[in-house]
């Protein structure tokens, strides 16, 4: 038998082909969103999880200078202008390239940051868990508002990114870059005192269902590039001599 046609090479956010589409599903979104309301549920009920929290929280903290600048990479005013920078460009380059539908990853990435306010805040006012022992008295520090922001507005920024980088180094550098602002700005809120360790980790949770939902979504767009050309007519055919 021949074999069969060969097909193009997977994009760098293609599904892998040998996990089904359930097992991708479960461990892109079931398992954090598990995570997170195991979490919330030991925040809520003051579990024993949250002793050992106290514990790395307290071994962590020593607030100075550089914890503080690390934390400020999650400030609404760093990590958002980041992520509309890129989706500008993105937008731009597609619209350039006379992509099909150009708009729509870069529209799509910035629905999850929108999202993060409108989940992050009620579950401030619900779990009421206070602050730590460097922080004014007060409650609504779970989840860490600061760390989805990080995590959302560069994970999205790198995932609209990564399908214009057309080399594998480039790719993992804009991956290392990503990894290394999430968790400088995760570390710097332990470490100054803004958050407990939870706080982090559940936004984390959060941030990575958010994330999984648009790294679906961006999956199954067609790949950067001009859009289909129209069929050119064919001539017509010529008349007979006369």
């Amino acid at each position: 038998m021949s074999p069969g046609p060969t097909g193009t090479a997977p994009g760098p956010l293609a599904v892998p082909a040998k996990l089904s589409t359930v097992v991708f599903v479960v461990f892109l979104l079931a398992v954090p969103a598990v995570l997170l309301a195991l979490i919330t549920w030991q925040v809520v009920a003051g579990g024993p999880l949250l002793d050992a929290d106290r514990e790395v929280g307290h071994a962590l903290l020593h607030p100075d200078r550089l914890s503080e600048l690390l934390a400020d990479l999650g400030q609404v005013q760093i990590a958002v202008p980041v992520l509309l920078a890129v989706l500008i460009q993105v937008a731009w380059r597609g619209r350039a390239a006379g992509a099909d539908r150009w708009w729509l990853a870069p529209l799509a990435a910035a629905v999850p940051m929108a999202l993060v306010p409108a989940l992050v805040v009620p579950l401030k006012a619900w779990t009421a868990r206070p602050g730590t022992t460097v922080m004014p008295p007060g409650t609504g520090y779970f989840p860490s508002g600061h760390a989805a922001t990080a995590a959302v507005a560069y994970g999205a920024a790198t995932l609209v990114l990564l399908p214009w980088l057309r080399t594998a180094a480039a790719r993992r550098t804009v991956v290392a870059l990503f990894a290394v602002l999430m968790s400088g700005a995760s570390f710097g809120l332990v470490r100054r005192g803004y958050h407990w360790p939870l706080d982090v980790v559940a936004s984390w949770c959060l941030s990575a269902v958010l994330l999984a939902a648009l790294w679906l979504l961006i999956s199954v767009l067609p790949p950067p590039g001009p859009g289909p050309r129209p069929p050119r007519a064919s001539p017509a055919p010529a008349g007979p001599d006369r």
